[in-house]
């Protein structure tokens, strides 16, 4: 089951893993795919079509795009319908620290999260993080999340790149800014590639009782890839900001779709 809040990301995200999971042989009429609100708290339906989708033995899972405090209602739903981890795993891709932090993660405990860092990572580079951190906020029960980490690295980046060019020039600092190395906090190097996206690892965390969570799994640091291969109106499609100075170019009619940033 593919659970999201009613946005770009989640639909974008659930169009790209549908068309992962059918081309794994998954057939298109298993895929239960669902959007609701911001702040949606009725949640035993769709829990309940859900749930569903195993009377026949199947086995079920819930990637969830689900966004804030709807969250809360939906765990608190599985539960309810005396879902667990084991019979039922839900794997969040926006729930993190800070989404936990404060809450009652009773109904959470043992579901899992992926994400490129977590706060548990065990190196030096995260310790002196979440010490320095502490120390600039002055309140130690506030923590760490994968946003943080990303904005720490793209910002370091900047300003090696600003000193390599020499200049805050927008042209040259962004020529500069290809090819930037920085260590990932969970270890590893994180550089920058031609289409602008940074090599990660991915981490699958397995929420704990404190809202911290156990890494259970953790990639060598992988490519960024600004177009996804498997929707077949993005795969023709190529980010490369050093040699062909465009980040949306058609491989097929070698023409370069967009010449400029939305941003």
């Amino acid at each position: 089951a593919l659970l999201g809040t009613d946005y770009v990301y989640p639909r974008t995200t659930n169009n790209i893993l549908e068309a992962y999971l059918i081309g794994k042989g998954i057939p298109k009429e298993d895929i239960f795919v669902n959007y609701t609100p911001f702040g949606h708290s009725d949640w035993s339906k769709i829990v309940g079509d859900v749930v569903a989708l195993g009377a026949d033995g199947k086995k079920v899972g819930v990637i969830s795009t689900i966004n804030g405090d709807a969250n809360i209602g939906f765990y608190k739903e599985l539960a309810a319908a005396g879902v667990t981890a084991d019979t039922l795993p839900v794997v969040a891709f926006s729930v993190g620290e800070e989404e936990l932090s404060g809450l009652d993660t009773t109904n959470l405990a043992g579901h899992l999260a992926a994400w490129n860092y977590f706060m548990s990572a065990d190196t030096p580079e995260n310790a002196a993080f979440i010490a320095d951190w502490k120390a600039f906020i002055k309140d130690d029960a506030r923590v760490t999340n994968d946003p943080m980490e990303a904005h720490y690295i793209g910002f370091n980046m900047w300003v090696n790149a600003v000193t390599a060019a020499g200049t805050t020039e927008v042209d040259a600092v962004s020529a500069a800014m290809i090819g930037q190395e920085f260590p990932n906090l969970t270890g590893g190097i994180a550089k920058m590639l031609p289409n602008h996206h940074l090599t990660k690892p991915v981490l699958i965390g397995e929420i704990r009782a404190d809202g911290q969570f156990d890494i259970i799994s953790q990639t060598d640091p992988v490519p960024g890839d600004a177009w996804t291969d498997f929707l077949p109106e993005s795969a023709v499609l190529e980010a490369d900001w050093k040699d062909l100075q465009c980040g949306m170019y058609n491989t097929e009619t070698a023409t370069c779709v967009q010449l400029k940033s939305n941003y």
